[in-house]
Formats: C-alpha cells, structure tokens, sequence
C-alpha cells in the first residue's frame, strides 16, 4: 500500500534498505496520524485515565530515537530532551506551552540524527552501551527492530487517539 509520502518498502529490498524503508514507513505514520491537527488537539488526552497525547507520543519517541541511536550506538551523552528525575514520563505532560512546531522539529532532529549514526555502522557492529539489565552488548540490526516495534506500537495507539480526537481512522 502506497500513501503520498509513506511508501512500504520493496518486497525484494536487501535487508538494510528493508529496515531503513520499514521505520520510515512508521516514522512518516505517525506523522500522518498527527497532520491537520491544531496544537490543542495534538495535546489532547482523550483515552482516560491515560496520559497519552499525538504531541506526547512524538515527543516521546524523540527520547526513544536519541537513546537508541545517539546514546545507546553511538555512545554520545546527550541530555535528555523531555523527561527528567524528577519527571520520568515529562514527555507526555503537556501544558498550552507545549507546541506542535516544537515536537516536530525536535522529532526530526533526532531523525536525522539516528539516519547518522545508523549510516556509519554495519548491522552487526555492536553498540557502545550495554543492557542495563543483562549488560548484553546490541547489534544496529537488533536497535533497528526494536525501533520499528517501537512506532508501530505506538501507532496503534495513535490511531485510537485520532480516531477520539476527530473521528479520523484508517491508514
């Protein structure tokens, strides 16, 4: 299935392009899902008690971007983006400040951060950091499966916020 800016990749692909093509696919989803909203909308809440918003979502996953790629393969150490001790979950708690450009610029930034770093290595080159529960090294094929895990989860869950927000479904 093709959709103007968000296109599956081949069939026949090799296994890199394949990764690559499958998180864009998801990356370019859930910028779908959030396209045509107001900032309010976009901070909406709307599957109490759940604090999950299309905003935080996007926000969110530019935390997950930069650990997996710029912390985790990378072995850089930025500071977080959103969250904090303080405030583990800071990236879904939006108050009318909070922006759309923001996130989404943001959002890109870590993109075209983790296409970097993911560009510069093999797909059996082993992380920088370790497991912090099994202190297993990870290979860049292992970061990218987990990532487009990651966004299809939470493309599910965007789906269901949208479809709550203004009644948008489908693809």
């Amino acid at each position: 299935m093709t959709t103007p800016g968000r296109d599956e990749p081949l069939p026949s692909a090799d296994e890199r392009a394949m990764l690559d093509g499958w998180l864009d696919y998801h990356r370019a989803t859930l910028a779908l899902k959030c396209a045509g909203l107001s900032d309010e909308q976009l901070r909406r809440t709307p599957l109490a008690p759940s604090a999950l918003s299309l905003m935080g979502l996007v926000r969110h996953l530019s935390e997950v971007e930069r650990h997996w790629f710029a912390v985790v393969t990378a072995g850089e150490e930025p500071a977080p983006i959103y969250y904090s001790e303080e405030d583990p979950d800071g990236e879904f708690h939006l108050s009318e400040a909070d922006t759309w450009a923001e996130a989404e610029a943001t959002w890109q930034a870590e993109i075209a951060r983790s296409r970097a770093v993911a560009a510069a290595r093999k797909l059996d080159e082993l992380t920088v950091r370790k497991d912090g529960r099994t202190g297993e090294l990870f290979n860049l094929r292992w970061v990218y499966t987990h990532m487009i895990e990651e966004y299809a989860r939470h493309n599910g869950h965007a789906d269901l916020i949208r479809e709550q927000v203004d009644g948008a479904t489908g693809e």
